[in-house]
C-alpha cells in the first residue's frame, strides 16, 4: 500500500504510541499537547542537532542536520536529526558530491538507555525512509543519549523493522478511526506531560458508555 502525501503521519509519533497508546492518540488524533520538564530537556538537547542548513565534513563523513525524511510505504514523514554520510564505494551519490557515500542515522535522545525498544524503532523508522528515498540499505544507526554522553549501536535487524512495520499500520488504523483508547495506569503517567489531560487516576475505573448502557439493561 502507498500513502499520499496527506495521510502521512510524523513519525516522532511511533514513539509516543509504543510508549503509550493513549498518549498518542491525545497528541495526534486530539491534537492536546503540554510540554513539562523532561519534553523541555529533550528539546534543549535537539536544538544543537536541529540546524538544518549547517552541514560540516570532517575525515570523509559529511554531518547534515535536521534531515526531512518520508517514507510513503510506512506512511510517516518527519526529521532525522543528524544524517552522517561516509565515504564508500558501496553508497549513494549525493548532488553536488564527489563520490559515494552511506547514510547513517543518529537520533538525540534525553536521560539514558531505556528497556523498551521505543527509541531503537524510531530510529529504524528512520533509516526505512531513508532507505526508500536513496533506495540504498542502512543496516545501522546510533542513539545519542545526554545522560551517558554516549553512542549506543542500534542494528537494523529484521524483528525491528516488523516491529516498526506492525506500528506504523496500527496508527493508521486509528488515526483513521479517530480512536483513541482508555487508560492503562502505570508508572510511566507520573512523567507524562499529559497527565492532567488525561486523568488517569479519574478515568482509570470509570466505566464505558456501552457497559453502563448493559448494566442497566441487565438490571431492568
Amino acid at each position: 500500500m502507498e500513502f499520499r502525501s496527506d495521510d502521512l503521519l510524523p513519525l516522532s509519533g511511533i514513539q509516543h504510541f509504543m510508549f503509550c497508546r493513549r498518549q498518542w492518540a491525545l497528541i495526534h488524533v486530539e491534537n492536546q499537547w503540554r510540554e513539562n520538564a523532561l519534553t523541555i530537556q529533550g528539546k534543549a538537547l535537539h536544538k544543537h542537532a536541529d540546524e538544518p542548513f549547517i552541514i560540516e565534513k570532517r575525515r570523509g563523513i559529511i554531518v547534515s542536520r535536521s534531515v526531512p525524511i518520508a517514507s510513503y510505504t510506512l506512511g510517516l514523514s518527519g526529521k532525522s536529526d543528524i544524517v552522517e554520510f561516509t565515504e564508500s564505494s558501496e553508497g549513494v551519490h549525493l548532488p553536488g558530491r564527489v563520490g559515494y557515500y552511506k547514510p547513517v542515522p543518529v537520533e538525540y535522545k534525553r536521560g539514558s538507555p531505556k528497556n523498551d525498544r521505543c527509541d531503537e524503532a524510531q530510529l529504524c523508522a528512520q533509516a526505512m525512509c531513508l532507505e526508500e528515498m536513496l533506495s540504498t540499505e542502512i543496516p545501522l544507526g546510533y542513539l545519542f543519549y545526554g545522560e551517558t554522553k554516549h553512542r549506543e549501536e542500534v542494528i537494523f535487524d529484521d524483528n525491528l523493522r516488523s516491529l516498526v512495520t506492525k506500528m506504523c499500520a496500527e496508527m493508521h488504523a486509528y488515526f483513521a478511526r479517530g480512536y483513541t483508547p482508555l487508560v492503562k495506569r502505570s508508572r510511566a503517567c507520573r512523567s507524562c506531560s499529559l497527565m492532567d489531560i488525561c486523568l488517569p487516576e479519574f478515568l482509570d475505573n470509570a466505566t464505558t458508555a456501552s457497559l453502563y448502557i448493559k448494566q442497566h439493561i441487565e438490571n431492568d
